[in-house]
């Protein structure tokens, strides 16, 4: 939000757990970025932070080609602080010295609390022993001129440093992780008692600053937006209609490979009950035809882009007019396009994409959550009104039920897997159990099991069924379902769904980025 007063700068220097300080500054009600490290002193300056947050990193700053903060932190006049190689190259770079360990500390560990300091008011007090997570094997030899130490561990001599007059600060352990108990507090303590931030950013403050926003740049232009009754696109197209009103056209292109129903729900709220202009292809059998004997899932992801931005692309050119395409991008996306470096990112996080639109449709992007996490984005799904089981409602992928059939695609296929996954969710929500997951769909696997039902033989499919837990969607463990909710689940399935004969779980849980079966 480039008109909020109290922005708060993070630099990522590569942390697996970058967002994580974003999230825990936002849920404090403080506007933050996360930036590369190696941004220039002149975009530094004309963010204007209140204050910055130099993340953790893989590098060792004993070597000489490892990232550095910009000389501008440092000259500002604003606090920083500094979090595991945050501290140590704030350490390195004002005087300090850091060196290798034989004492490394990954894990949970605790620190000593050896003299006050504004990091720690109200929570830490002088003497204590406090809990907290450490990742790392480097450590803070030496302080720079003006620091003080203020907490020690058995591996960090300078757990946590203080430069009071300059409001510099740094530790040694990780408090954006849950397993630091009063870590958000500590991050709470640096913006708002150590950079005097007010903490007054609000779903109800983005809403009306995103309207004028939207309104300044499209002025009286036509937007198109791709709508595909998830809970990104319905929340942006929400925003954008309101912001817009008839200048907004939504396209729905339906894939065939949406989940039961789905198709006549999203036209039923968007274009009945919310007026929004909204243009409903049923390309269906088109999709289907081209997945024909295609079993390579990634093949699969291709043809699927292909095609939607194909069908998507016809439907904009019979509306015509049209400069602005907006798009859900969130801002989890826009971190992921750019590595810790600063250049493109190696890994393509596909599951949240179909493919890029063609240059020769030459529109001007809105990208009006592209600043918003997951949870903010259901936020502001509920203070436009949106329905709530909209705005709680799983993610989705863009490709639909095609990456959830491994091997061929075909319309019997896709049958017995909406029929299995209603009774699944149906089950699931029966159970007061929706809200406590963040992802849970069925699988139809490419095997045939051999089975007795009554008296007779069957030779039918296998169902897999997937729950998992997640705050942000980056990693995931399989939701601990009680047995007896799998075994009638499971029976409810084989009964009802002609076709499927068995009914496993899958338990695995899921490093970064990898939530969806493949």
């Amino acid at each position: 939000m480039e008109n909020h007063p109290d922005r708060v700068l993070i630099l990522d220097f590569g942390s697996q757990v970058t967002q994580l300080i974003a999230r825990r500054v936002r849920e404090s009600g403080v506007y933050c970025e996360i930036h590369p490290f190696n941004i220039d002193n002149e975009k530094l300056k004309a963010f204007g932070p209140k204050a910055i947050i130099l993340s953790g990193g893989p590098a060792s700053v004993t070597e000489q080609a490892s990232p550095r903060a910009p000389d501008g932190v440092f000259t500002l006049g604003v606090p920083v602080l500094g979090i595991c190689y945050g501290e140590q190259t704030m350490c390195a770079q004002l005087g300090g010295k850091v060196a290798g360990s034989d004492h490394r500390e990954f894990g949970r560990a605790f620190i000593e609390v050896t003299e006050d300091c504004a990091l720690f008011a109200g929570l830490w007090p002088k003497g204590s022993r406090e809990q907290v997570w450490m990742s790392h094997g480097d450590r803070v030899d030496a302080l720079p001129p003006g620091f003080r130490v203020v907490a020690v561990s058995d591996g960090a001599p300078y757990a946590a440093v203080a430069d009071d007059a300059r409001r510099f600060y740094g530790v040694q352990f990780h408090p954006e992780v849950v397993h630091t108990p009063q870590g958000a507090a500590l991050l709470k303590n640096f913006t708002h008692k150590v950079a005097g931030c007010t903490g007054d950013w609000t779903m109800a403050a983005f809403r009306a600053e995103s309207i004028a926003r939207i309104r300044a740049q499209v002025g009286k232009g036509r937007v198109i937006c791709g709508l595909s009754g998830g809970v990104d696109s319905s929340v942006a197209a929400a925003l954008l209609h309101e912001a817009l009103g008839d200048q907004l056209t939504c396209i729905f292109v339906d894939t065939g490979l949406l989940r039961q129903d789905e198709a006549t729900e999203v036209v039923k709220l968007f274009r009945d009950h919310y007026n929004i202009p909204l243009v409903h292809r049923d390309a269906g059998a088109l999709f289907l035809g081209k997945l024909a004997g295609v079993t390579d899932p990634e093949q699969k992801r291709k043809i699927i882009g292909g095609t939607f931005i194909d069908v998507f692309d016809e439907e904009a050119t019979k509306i015509g007019g049209a400069e602005f395409l907006a798009q859900g991008t969130l801002y989890p996306d826009v971190i992921e396009s750019v590595s810790f470096t600063g250049g493109p990112s190696v890994t393509i996080k596909s599951h949240h994409n179909v493919g890029g639109l063609p240059a020769r449709m030459k529109l001007k992007l809105v990208e009006p959550l592209r600043e918003l996490f997951k949870d903010e984005v259901r936020d502001l799904g509920r203070e436009l009104g949106l329905p709530d089981h909209l705005v709680k409602r799983h993610p989705f992928p863009g490709p639909g039920l095609a990456i959830r059939i491994p091997g061929d695609i075909t319309a019997e296929k896709l049958d017995i897997l909406r029929k299995a996954d209603v009774i699944y969710l149906d089950q699931i929500r029966n159970a007061g159990l929706y809200d406590a997951i963040w992802q849970a769909f069925a699988v139809l696997l490419p095997v045939k099991s051999v089975g007795v039902m009554g008296d007779g033989r069957t030779y039918d499919y296998v169902c897999a069924l997937r729950a998992v837990t997640s705050t942000d969607g980056m990693t995931a463990d399989s939701y601990p379902f009680a047995h007896e909710f799998l075994s009638e689940t499971a029976t409810r399935i084989i009964n009802e769904v002609r076709g499927i004969n068995r009914v496993v779980y899958d338990v695995t849980s899921k490093p970064p980025g990898t939530i969806e079966w493949e």
